[in-house]
């Protein structure tokens, strides 16, 4: 039996241990409130191995090098290599071969992926614990932690390993990477029900998540891959990765191209052979050739920049892009899914209400910077009172560094500092002689002040509902008024049903010397209440709209309250706010119920990660293209799964980081909306060329198939084939990835996943564009026959002809959604005038230069001829032109 098993199986008989209560848990693991001994804890090591997360053995380098020549474009490509090899065109075959090798090199350094997500989140895991070993307190690694180990928490440690907690003072552990949740949670050691979420396991500290105050002690109850943080790990290296939609289609159009080109050329080969009688070595030469004009072999590099320049213009949006494909694939989302905290909400608590006896005020601001508005302005006595209790009733600190204003200590001591800032509130002179600390037993925090002048005061903070049941008189017309126990607990229930957590603030006058509480219960006087929340980005919000005019579903999929969520939900602008699914309400749900839910509810509150992955499974179920954002390590798994995960950079951690495809610099949803903006963009260019590409490289092959089918001679000769090729493809095709958004980009639908890339209406465009191809490129050379030119300047025309055909194609092909004849259509781009300024000039030289003539066997063309050329292909744009308008026009009729 493995040591992996046999640690479960010595945990099976404590399930749900934050159920039971800790001397339970303690006497079930054999274990003491005084530790194990040091032989016991080396038995129990040696029984279920080291706390930490296995590494599992991956493929050799070299398979999984090979592993990505597997593809059948890259056979094509490499088909492709051994013909031009067979022609002696070794600069052709260079860089075909060159594409492929750097191809399969990206490749192999972006695959580990997972097993980089896994390096993380062992990261994660604490280095040393603290922790009682024959009644001693001793610091051990943490992978020698054991089940039964009991472990001390102190203010910024790493919990080490899933503890249950049997003692805790004033606890507070930040779980965000597990659960989601923006504040620190409370910690006690009284019992909760099996089935509550993992945020509301108020007896557990689980390993990863940090202590950020008070003290605590418990017994290990699970370490390594049983942890939960162990678990997810888990789940993340089993999660499949789908392929984007475009790598899925290029390798259908790879498999439909290779069967296409191969049936062609037996046909032609057969034809030639046994119909024309033509030698088969010059036969199979011709066949080659016609091989070399079809396969777009300058395809896969051209995209491969595309994506690239993508990459750039990503980065100006505040997006990282760690594989190329996942920009596409971003433009093609239908849905998003979104973590709430830090990406709709700024990750930084804040006063957003205040409730006084003379009514309820609201605070403005940004984040922790004490600047903002309180409206409509309370009587200064009043104001005062609530801000010295905010400002001195607290253990946090803001700083400012270069104008970002951050909090050291608690979140929602920060924000109460920066309220009091709002206030412009003085705490100098006022020192603290004694304090109660917060603790979740007495739930409030309370501090004894002294003044300049001798005064004292005690100032408390804490939940309403235990500092109500504390106050004897409430801050009124005058101070002392009477208290209306009943308007303060109606007034925050409408503070909290707004998504806000609320804090009471309460003082009392003294003379004492220190704090006691019966110096407290029953004397004090309530000052108000503040409502606190994580307040949602202004530019969340015009980018979640942006997002619905595109026809993008948003949906929030978070650990925290359903109450906040449905607050924040309802803030962003989602869709049915009102409609929320919990985790609990997912767990008891059938895939297919699921399936059916998902489609409907916008917002899921105290998810867990199998809970987010599932709902991932049950949209991509759908047909839908999902993006998943998040930062956490719960996150991890759905980030994989998801077509396109998309992280946090600034307050994400690494493993969520290492298992998307994107990242996020300022953890904004608005860049995600600006990326499927320019995602749309780059599959448009991505179409641009493919559609440029495929009439062209079919004009190029219809010419070869026409002649053998007819019998004729060659209009164009295979060196000025390959020449045409290699000099449009390395310039006007390449033009194309440099292409603005066209407007209107995010008006349109997400296109279905399963939309083929070459659509009905590309092969129509195909089949038309090689035609007038085939029938331009015949028509030159028969006229130049006709005039009695030499077969030579017969191809030398029909070659030119090829390459102004192109142009045109070009400029036709740069607008899709609208009309071609516009300045600005006309006007270009930079890279459009780069490539021409290459494309003419060479043209000229293998025209009318000696030496370039003798090796492509061309001869000099008089002026009336390219006239007459550059008049053809006025004529071709001005019928492409006329057949797009009609289908658009067509389109819009039909509401498309």
């Amino acid at each position: 039996m493995t040591k992996t098993a046999k640690s479960e199986r010595g945990l099976a008989d404590l399930r749900d241990p934050h159920a039971h209560e800790a001397l339970d848990c303690i006497e079930k693991l054999s274990t003491s409130t005084t530790g194990l001994t040091v032989q016991e804890a080396a038995r129990r090591l040696d029984e279920d191995g080291p706390n930490a997360l296995p590494i599992r053995a991956g493929r050799h380098p070299i398979l999984r090098f090979l592993g990505h020549f597997h593809n059948v474009l890259i056979y094509v490509l490499l088909g492709s290599a051994l013909v031009t090899g067979i022609l002696q065109h070794w600069a052709d075959t260079g860089v075909i071969l060159a594409v492929v090798l750097v191809n399969g090199i990206v490749g192999y350094i972006q695959e580990g992926r997972a097993e980089n997500a896994m390096a993380a989140i062992r990261s994660m895991l604490a280095p040393h614990a603290n922790v009682m070993r024959d009644n001693r307190r001793v610091s051990i690694p943490a992978e020698n932690l054991v089940r039964g180990d009991i472990v001390l928490l102190e203010p910024g440690d790493r919990v080490p390993a899933d503890l249950r907690l049997s003692g805790a003072r004033a606890l507070r552990i930040q779980e965000a990477v597990l659960t989601g949740e923006s504040v620190p949670v409370d910690k006690s050691t009284d019992p909760v029900a099996p089935d509550v979420p993992l945020g509301d396991r108020k007896p557990m500290a689980f390993s990863g998540t940090t202590v950020v105050a008070g003290t605590g002690r418990g017994v290990v109850v699970a370490t390594g891959l049983s942890t939960e943080i162990g678990r997810i790990s888990g789940m993340l290296r089993d999660v499949g990765v789908l392929t984007t939609p475009l790598v899925e289609q290029m390798n259908k159009f790879a498999k439909w191209l290779t069967a296409m080109i191969l049936v062609l050329a037996a046909v032609l080969l057969a034809f030639g052979y046994f119909v024309s009688h033509i030698p088969f070595d010059e036969m199979f030469m011709v066949v080659v050739g016609l091989t070399v004009a079809a396969i777009p072999e300058g395809l896969p590099a051209v995209l491969t920049i595309t994506l690239a320049i993508g990459v750039k213009r990503m980065a100006k949006r505040n997006v990282i892009v760690r594989k190329l494909p996942s920009i596409e694939t971003l433009g093609a989302v239908s849905v998003i899914c979104s973590d709430k905290t830090g990406t709709l909400t700024r990750n930084e608590m804040m006063v957003a209400s205040l409730g006084l006896a003379s009514g309820h005020h609201t605070v403005t601001g940004a984040g922790y910077a004490p600047a903002g508005d309180i409206t409509p302005a309370p009587a200064s006595t009043h104001l005062e009172a609530v801000a010295k209790i905010a400002a001195l009733c607290n253990d946090a600190e803001l700083s400012d560094k270069a104008g970002h204003w951050s909090v050291e200590g608690d979140p929602m001591e920060g924000a109460l500092l920066a309220f009091a800032g709002k206030a412009e509130f003085p705490v100098e002179g006022l020192r603290r002689l004694d304090e109660i600390p917060f603790d979740a037993a007495h739930r409030y925090m309370a501090v004894l002040i002294e003044a300049p002048d001798g005064t004292r005061q005690i100032l408390v903070k804490g939940a309403p509902e235990r500092i109500l049941g504390m106050c004897r008189a409430q801050m009124g017309n005058s101070d002392g008024a009477p208290f209306d126990e009943g308007h303060w607990t109606g007034e925050a229930h409408r503070i909290a049903r707004r998504g806000e957590r609320v804090i009471a603030l309460a003082y009392a006058d003294t003379k004492a010397d220190s704090l006691q509480e019966s110096d407290i219960d029953g004397h004090l006087t309530l000052a108000g209440l503040v409502g606190l929340i994580d307040p949602p980005r202004p530019e969340a919000i015009e980018a979640v709209a942006e997002c619905h005019r595109a026809g993008i579903a948003v949906k929030m999929i978070t650990g925290d309250h359903v109450g906040t969520a449905a607050a924040i939900g309802e803030q962003i602008g989602l869709i049915n706010a009102d409609k929320v699914l919990t985790g609990a309400d997912i767990a008891n749900m059938s895939d297919g119920e699921l399936a059916g839910e998902v489609m409907g509810t916008n917002i899921f509150a105290r998810t867990s990660p199998e809970h987010k992955l599932r709902l991932v499974t049950a949209m991509q179920a759908q047909g839908l293209t999902v993006s998943m954002t998040g930062d956490g390590v719960n996150d991890a798994p759905a980030l994989k799964r998801a077509d396109a995960g998309v992280a946090m950079g600034v307050k994400g951690s690494e493993a969520a980081k290492e298992a998307a495809e994107l990242v996020l610099t300022d953890d904004n949803f608005s860049s995600i909306a600006a990326a499927v903006r320019e995602g749309r963009t780059v599959f448009d260019n991505l179409r641009k060329v493919i559609s440029w590409t495929l009439p062209t490289n079919a004009g190029e092959a219809g010419t070869i198939v026409a002649a053998l089918l007819l019998g004729l001679a060659l209009p164009i000769s295979p060196v000025q084939i390959l020449w045409v090729n290699l000099i449009t493809a390395v310039t006007l095709g390449l033009a194309l990835a440099f292409e603005p958004t066209e407007p209107g980009t995010m008006l349109r639908r997400p296109r279905e996943r399963s939309a083929p890339l070459l659509t009905g209406e590309l092969v129509w465009h195909v089949a038309l564009v090689g035609a007038l191809f085939v029938a331009a490129v015949f028509g030159l050379y028969a006229y130049a026959i006709d005039r009695g030119y030499s077969p030579a300047l017969a191809q030398t025309m029909s070659m030119n002809m090829l390459v102004i055909l192109e142009i045109f194609h070009l400029f036709f092909i740069r607008n899709m959604y609208g009309t071609s004849l516009s300045w600005d259509a006309i006007r270009g781009t930079r890279a459009v005038w780069i490539s021409l300024a290459v494309i003419v000039p060479a043209q000229f030289i293998v025209t009318y230069v000696p030496v370039a003539q003798k090796i492509m066997g061309t001869a000099s063309v008089s002026f009336v001829d390219g006239l007459i050329m550059l008049a053809i292909g006025v004529t071709f744009f001005a019928t492409i032109e006329i057949e797009k308008q009609i289908r658009l026009t067509v389109r819009r009729r039909n509401g498309q």
